[in-house]
């Protein structure tokens, strides 16, 4: 019988079960198959309570996002205006302006969430 998960051990077992499962060549709407998909929730679940992810930096958000798609940081200057200022943000001199925020969620789809976090100034000078 399927149990909520409540400690690292039946996380453990249900991890297994669940790789079992997907080993095998389950039809639609079989009882496996219905099996798998509890123990996904369940195990979804309590992962997401257990092991938060925190979102990432909005730098380096924006540095990864430009990674995925070989975006020089030239292409960069077309959204958030001079090289300098691209500079100053990414070396963590300037924050991000909200209509940065926007034009950053727009092109780079990058979720305003993640750019709206406060984050510190670089003091290097």
């Amino acid at each position: 019988m399927i149990k909520p998960i409540k400690n690292k051990k039946q996380h453990k077992e249900y991890l297994s079960q669940a790789y079992q499962l997907m080993q095998l060549n389950l039809k639609p709407n079989s009882s496996e198959s219905d099996q798998l998909e509890l123990l996904s929730i369940l195990i979804e679940q309590y992962e997401k309570d257990n092991f938060p992810i925190s979102p990432p930096h909005p730098i380096e958000a924006i540095l990864f996002r430009m990674d995925q798609m070989n975006m020089k940081k030239s292409e960069l200057s077309k959204i958030l205006g001079s090289r300098g200022r691209v500079s100053e943000i990414l070396n963590g001199k300037r924050k991000l302006s909200l209509s940065m925020i926007r034009k950053l969620n727009i092109e780079l789809k990058i979720p305003a969430e993640v750019l709206i976090m406060d984050y510190e100034m670089s003091s290097a000078s």
